[in-house]
C-alpha cells in the first residue's frame, strides 16, 4: 500500500495526514466506471442534470469551513482566501446551472414549409481532469462544471500537494444524489496522471505548467481527441504617467501580484512603468513590503504565508539567484525570512532587469516582482508581450484610445484597464500563446465540452 503524505508548508512542513494512492487498476476501474455511467448521464434531461450537481453544491456549501480548512493546511492560503476560493467555486457552479437550460436548446439554422435544420450540443465523454493545488475547488468547477452539465462524466485528479482535499471531495460527491460513476475521484501524483491519459478517454482538461500542457497536447494528437488546458502565465500590469502614484495604487499592485505568495496563473507578474513614474512606485512599494507581515496564513494578522512546497521555494530562489548574477538589485526581500520555518519567502522586488533573466523570461510562481521602466507607448508594448505567455494583462491609463490601442496590440487573451478585473461567470477565461488553448465560462466554456450534431429533418 503506497500512500501520499500531506504536508504543511506553513509549519515546516509537518505531516497534516495521509491518504492511500489510487493504483494502475483503480485508474482502469475509475474510467469504465465513467464509460458506463455516461449514457445514463447524457440520457437525463438537462434539469435533471442540474438537480444533481445543485444538490452536491448545496452540500460542498453547508461544508464550505471544513474545505476551506483543508486548503489552509494544505496549500498555506489564508483564512478569507480559502473561503473565498470555496465560495467561487460554488457561485461558479451555480451559474453554470442557471444558465446551461438555455444553452443547451436547439438552435434553429435553417426552417421553411418542409424542412427544419437544428443544431445541438452533446457531450465528448469521458472527461480526464487534471488539477492544480493553488485554486482546490474553483478549479473543480472551473473544469468540471460545465463538462457534467453537458452530459460528460469525469474522471479527476488533482495534485500530489493536498491528497487530503482530494479525499473530502470524493467524500462528498458519495454524500450527494450523483450517479456512481458520474463523478471520479482518483488520488496520486504524476504517474497517476499518466495512467488516466492513457486509458480510453475522450476529453482532457487540464490546468498546470506549459511543458506538462504540451506533453498532454502531444498525447492528445495521437489520441485525436480535443484538450483544452490553462498553462503558465506572465501578466504584464503597464502603468501610464497619467495615473496618480498614491497608497490605493500601491496596495492594488501589492494585491495582484503577492496575495497568495503570488501562486495564481493570472497574478501580475512583471510591473512595467513609465519612466516619470518609475522612482516614486518602487520606493512607496519598498516602504509598504516592509510594513507587511509574513507567517502562518490562519493567524488573520499576517499579511503573506508561505510556498506550497519546498521544491517550489528553491525553483524562486533558483530563479532570483540568476537575477543576481545577471546583475538585477535586490530592492527588498531576495531570500527566506530568518524565523519562520516553512516554504517562506520574503515578498521581492528586484529592479536592473534584463530580458535574459529567469525573472523575466519564465513564470514566477511566487512572491517576486520585476520592475522596469519604459518611455514610450509602442515601448511598452513591445514589453509587455516580450513573453511565451499571453494569460491575462493589465492596463493603467485615463487615457481611452490609448488603453484601446494596447488592447488591440497586446497578445493576451484578457485585458483589464485599471482597477477593472476580467474575472466573471459569463467571461471567457483562458489565454494565448503558450498560456492553453479553450477557454472555460459561459457559452464559450459550454462550446468548449460539447461536439456539434446537425439534424435536419422533414416536417410532417
Amino acid at each position: 500500500m503506497t500512500k501520499l503524505q500531506s504536508l504543511n508548508p506553513s509549519k515546516n512542513y509537518e505531516l497534516i495526514g495521509e491518504v492511500e494512492m489510487s493504483y494502475q487498476a483503480d485508474v482502469k476501474n475509475a474510467v469504465l466506471d465513467a464509460k458506463s455511467a455516461q449514457k445514463m448521464w447524457s440520457d437525463l434531461s438537462i434539469e435533471q442534470r442540474c438537480a444533481h450537481i445543485k444538490d452536491f453544491t448545496d452540500i460542498c456549501e453547508k461544508h464550505s469551513a471544513d474545505i476551506a480548512q483543508l486548503m489552509i493546511l494544505e496549500t498555506g492560503r489564508s483564512n478569507s482566501s480559502a473561503l473565498d476560493n470555496v465560495q467561487g467555486g460554488i457561485d461558479f457552479f451555480n451559474k453554470y446551472i442557471d444558465t446551461a437550460p438555455d444553452f443547451f436548446k436547439p438552435k434553429i439554422t435553417f426552417e421553411n414549409e418542409k424542412e427544419i435544420h437544428r443544431v445541438f450540443q452533446e457531450p465528448y465523454g469521458v472527461v480526464a481532469a487534471i488539477c492544480p493545488w493553488n485554486y482546490p475547488f474553483m478549479n473543480v468547477a472551473w473544469q468540471c462544471g460545465q463538462s457534467l452539465l453537458a452530459g460528460n462524466t469525469i474522471v479527476y485528479k488533482n495534485s500530489q500537494e493536498n491528497p487530503l482535499f482530494a479525499k473530502y471531495l470524493k467524500e462528498l460527491i458519495e454524500q450527494s444524489t450523483m450517479p456512481k460513476g458520474v463523478f471520479n475521484i482518483l488520488i496520486g501524483d504524476a504517474q497517476v496522471g499518466k495512467w488516466m491519459i492513457r486509458e480510453e478517454i475522450d476529453f482532457i482538461s487540464f490546468t498546470g505548467s506549459t511543458n506538462t500542457g504540451k506533453e498532454l497536447t502531444k498525447i492528445a494528437a495521437d489520441k485525436f481527441i480535443p484538450i483544452i488546458s490553462e498553462l503558465g502565465g506572465s501578466a504584464p500590469l503597464v502603468i501610464f504617467d497619467d495615473i496618480q502614484v498614491n497608497d490605493e495604487l500601491i496596495e492594488h499592485i501589492w494585491s495582484r501580484r503577492f496575495s497568495d505568495a503570488g501562486q495564481s496563473c493570472d497574478a501580475v507578474k512583471r510591473l512595467i512603468v513609465h519612466e516619470d513614474i518609475y522612482d516614486d512606485i518602487v520606493s512607496r512599494l519598498i516602504k509598504l513590503i516592509s510594513s507587511k507581515k509574513i507567517g502562518d496564513p490562519s493567524d488573520d494578522s499576517n499579511d503573506m504565508g508561505p510556498l506550497i512546497s519546498s521544491n517550489q521555494l528553491q525553483r524562486l530562489e533558483d530563479q532570483v539567484q540568476d537575477a543576481k548574477v545577471k546583475g538585477a538589485k535586490i530592492e527588498i526581500g531576495g531570500e527566506r525570512p530568518e524565523l519562520l520555518k516553512g516554504a517562506y519567502f520574503l515578498p521581492t522586488i528586484i529592479t536592473d532587469v534584463v530580458k535574459e533573466m529567469k525573472i523575466w523570461h519564465e513564470e514566477v510562481f511566487g512572491p517576486v516582482l520585476p520592475i522596469v521602466s519604459f518611455k514610450s507607448d509602442d515601448e511598452a508594448i513591445n514589453l509587455a508581450n516580450d513573453t511565451i505567455y499571453g494569460l491575462g494583462a493589465h492596463v493603467m491609463t485615463k487615457d481611452k484610445d490609448r488603453f484601446n490601442k494596447l488592447a488591440k496590440e497586446i497578445k493576451s487573451g484578457m485585458i483589464g484597464q485599471n482597477t477593472v478585473m476580467f474575472w466573471g461567470t459569463e467571461n471567457p477565461f483562458g489565454g494565448y500563446k503558450q498560456s492553453g488553448m479553450g477557454r472555460v465560462h459561459g457559452d464559450y466554456g459550454f462550446s468548449e465540452v460539447t461536439q456539434v450534431k446537425l439534424i435536419c429533418e422533414e416536417k410532417q
